[in-house]
């Protein structure tokens, strides 16, 4: 990891209010664990813990700080500093995606962690089992994220489609796409760590973990490869 590398993505993903606007789907998910447990409707944990943090929110900040690490520089045209310094490619992206998965598990995995104890405490290991697949799935978004914020200046745009349409819509309620849908492979990972079958998940551990792994590599060598490619032109 380069240092002055992490330090400028930190800035750029929590300078200029973003930090601030980042806090708005966490504070949000807080709120509505709270008014459910004082409404004594603890049986809709699975529901706000799974398909609205996981499903939703996750995805969402997944893509707001993957791409966010880099695409800004790239229209902004500041990423040719990074490009003309002699620092190897796969070093900027490894650092930008971990600074990237740490923002993401701190906006994401923290609240769901949070919201999870207020909505059932430590029963059935829900808190922590959902918080870590938020973290497992936070990171691959992150991955994919970041490989859009290079290949396209549409990042965005895509990334929504892809997180709206895709993973909460089509890998919710269509049985085969379910497969293909980074969200369904974190829920795997937490129906093994939560107790009693207290989540269900329609992924079988054995085909989600290679499937995280390999997308994950993936994207992180294609978004290497796509930036070393990059010209040091102010167009760029």
């Amino acid at each position: 990891m380069n240092l002055t590398v992490a330090r400028l993505t930190v800035r750029g993903l929590l300078g200029r209010r973003r930090g601030l606007l980042l806090l708005v789907a966490p504070v949000l998910l807080l709120v509505v664990s709270l008014i459910t447990r004082y409404l004594d409707k603890q049986s809709q944990a699975p529901d706000i813990l799974g398909r609205l943090s996981l499903g939703t929110l996750v995805p969402i900040i997944g893509l707001v700080i993957g791409a966010g690490a880099i695409a800004t520089e790239i229209d902004d045209g500041s990423i040719v500093y990074l490009l003309a310094k002699p620092l190897p490619r796969w070093k900027i992206i490894t650092t930008k995606l971990a600074v990237a998965i740490g923002t993401t598990w701190l906006f994401a995995a923290l609240p769901t962690l949070l919201a999870g104890f207020i909505l059932v405490g430590a029963q059935d290991n829900l808190a922590i089992a959902y918080a870590v697949g938020t973290m497992v799935a936070g990171a691959v978004y992150c991955a994919v994220f970041l490989l859009l914020g290079v290949v396209t200046r549409n990042a965005v745009v895509v990334g929504l489609v892809y997180a709206l349409v895709w993973e909460s819509l089509i890998g919710n309620f269509v049985e085969g796409a379910r497969t293909l849908s980074i969200q369904q492979w974190g829920l795997s990972i937490a129906k093994t760590i939560a107790t009693d079958g207290a989540i269900t998940a329609p992924v079988s551990l054995g085909v989600a973990v290679p499937l995280l792994v390999v997308v994950a590599i993936a994207a992180t060598a294609l978004a290497t490869v796509k930036l070393a490619g990059l010209t040091l032109s102010s167009d760029e």
